[in-house]
């Protein structure tokens, strides 16, 4: 089931299509890495620009120019040692469990829903489906989640399972969707996925006011929260002071999805007529695949997977509340499109991606804590590795990369193959 058997791509698919089979398919980890160095400068000049004492010491830059390059490095190397020792390790903190190991909680819990998130779109990109509906999936995954979680008594075993599956059901009920309106009308599923988007919002925002869900103690719109016994279990609390410690049994969900995801798409039977189907539909129909089959099939295990990210929204520790906002998607439906994309959609790829990611926002915070940068920064970093990757003659062109000789090419001819 190798990619030599999948068919030639359909010449007539739509330009955004080929756009994405460029970034998913001819960017190699060269260019990759190159496109993170890139935005990582792009973001040293922001950081810069943005401190008015750097800045005033460009005002007599050509008398004492070693102010202003003193000034620049300074406030480049606070903001981006703030970044690592926030989102990896922080050397100058003495030793216990939360201050060694924190950092590295939190990459891990801001990656854990990304990583999920980043594999439903990815998934779905396979069989050539764009599913721009994560944040509905998502939603339709944490009402399940929730009601399931502050209703169904039990031991925490099975509470906690029984929520994930809820989620699983209405993210996969909610993607499936699309896959028959998609199989069955020819609707478009970008089309399609945005308007669902809008629907599962608003549904949320009204099931959140009803009495089923509403919590009864609060005057503002937040449903009941899931009982404790539905909640998923820190991995790192029970070590000496690490209670603090947010990564939780989510992560080892992320962890199943990835090893489900990767046997799915290269060891099975399905996931072989998925990326026939999503390489050239017309072609995989002639040879007897069932292409609607297929397209209700992988929407609804992305929407699964989009399930379980809204199910660890409201069982994990990333909402301290425990229950449903009107925000609960927290734009993961949206930033999961782009690691997916940085991932090239194939699950190890999404693993780094999310991790990246991941490793961006919780260092983001530290950032902004401690040498005044805004986070925000950090959300203009991630969207240039993005748009780096998806004009790779930009970056081959700024490091005098030929296409047809560049390492990473020559590499793949030895087999490493990014």
């Amino acid at each position: 089931m190798s990619e030599k058997e999948l068919p030639a791509r359909d010449p007539r698919r739509s330009p955004w299509r080929r756009i994405a089979d460029e970034m998913v398919d001819g960017v190699g980890w060269l260019t990759t890495l190159l496109s993170i160095v890139l935005a990582m400068a792009v973001g040293a000049v922001l950081i810069i620009v943005s401190d008015p004492e750097v800045r005033g010491t460009f005002g007599y830059f050509f008398t004492r120019p070693g102010d202003a390059l003193s000034a620049s490095w300074d406030a480049v190397w606070t903001a981006y040692k703030a970044l690592f020792t926030g989102a990896v390790w922080n050397p100058d903190r003495s030793w216990n469990a939360a201050t060694a190991l924190g950092p590295l909680s939190e990459t891990l819990t801001e990656a854990t829903p990304l990583l999920l998130g980043g594999l439903a779109i990815g998934l779905a990109f396979k069989a050539g489906l764009f599913n721009i509906g994560g944040q509905g999936q998502l939603i339709m995954g944490a009402i399940c989640a929730n009601y399931v979680g502050f209703t169904v008594t039990g031991p925490p075993g099975v509470a906690i399972v029984t929520a994930v599956l809820a989620g699983i059901f209405g993210g996969a009920l909610y993607g499936g969707l699309v896959g028959f309106l998609k199989a069955r009308t020819g609707a478009h599923e970008v089309i399609v996925t945005i308007m669902l988007n809008h629907i599962a919002a608003a549904f949320l925002v009204w099931v959140i006011t009803t009495e089923l869900f509403r919590n009864p103690d609060r005057n503002d719109a937040v449903s009941q929260s899931v009982s404790d016994n539905a909640l998923l279990p820190r991995l790192l609390g029970w070590l000496p002071d690490g209670a603090g410690l947010r990564v939780n049994f989510g992560l080892f969900l992320a962890a199943a999805a990835v090893l489900f995801s990767w046997w799915l798409l290269n060891r099975s039977t399905l996931g072989f007529e998925l990326r026939a189907v999503g390489a050239n539909a017309a072609a995989a129909r002639t040879a007897g695949m069932s292409v609607g089959r297929a397209q209700i099939l992988a929407m609804a295990i992305s929407g699964a997977l989009m399930g379980v990210v809204g199910a660890t929204q409201v069982l994990g520790t990333t909402n301290a509340s425990h229950a449903l906002t009107a925000q609960i998607d927290a734009g993961l439906g949206f930033t999961a499109i782009t690691v997916a994309l940085l991932g090239r959609a194939s699950p190890i790829g999404t693993v780094f991606a999310a991790l990246l990611f991941g490793a961006l926002q919780a260092g983001g915070r530290a950032m902004q804590g401690q040498a005044g940068v805004s986070i925000e920064i950090v959300g203009v970093i991630q969207a240039l590795i993005v748009l780096f990757v998806a004009a790779p003659p930009l970056v081959r062109g700024l490091f005098r990369l030929r296409g047809g000789t560049a390492p990473e090419a020559a590499l793949a001819s030895k087999g490493w193959n990014g």
